[in-house]
């Protein structure tokens, strides 16, 4: 049996520099950022002669990462940031959170919208969808009746 652990989920934007707010705000801490424009990356990707610029951001529990990317060549192919949640492909990114409120509230003062409401799943958890910079889709998930330390492994640090 082969062990597997993903490393990263990508997301491409225009605005990168909004993104990496966004992200740390959520409680993401930027680990770096740079321009790939290796001729290597063309032939993992597919898309040769590629400019792109990175920033990668680590979960605070240590086992995740987001990888935003901002492509300045080729342009971009299409667009499915406003896509509906039942669009075929990519759909979100969900983080547990300690307090959904607040979160919430600090991710909308950076023009995150709530795509409806904040729901009661059964007493179990308080869950919503929210769009971030650009339209990106994120979930966030309050696990209710648990303390703070076992409810809350991505609850933002500090």
């Amino acid at each position: 049996m082969t062990v597997m652990r993903m490393d990263n989920v990508g997301i491409v934007v225009e605005n990168i520099d909004a993104a990496v707010e966004f992200f740390t705000e959520l409680g993401l801490t930027l680990e770096g950022r740079m321009p790939i424009e290796d001729e290597w990356a063309g032939r993992v990707t597919g898309l040769r002669g590629q400019r792109v610029e990175i920033a990668m951001l680590r979960t605070p529990d240590g086992h995740s990462r987001i990888e935003l990317s901002r492509f300045d060549a080729p342009a971009i192919a299409s667009d499915h940031r406003m896509a509906p949640v039942n669009a075929l492909g990519y759909l979100r990114v969900m983080f547990t959170v300690q307090d959904i409120d607040d979160t919430l509230a600090r991710l909308c003062k950076l023009g995150a919208t709530l795509v409806d409401e904040v729901v009661d799943y059964q007493g179990v958890y308080r869950l919503c969808y929210l769009r971030g910079p650009e339209g990106v889709l994120i979930g966030l998930a309050q696990q209710l009746g648990q303390p703070a330390s076992r409810a809350n492994p991505m609850a933002r640090q500090g």
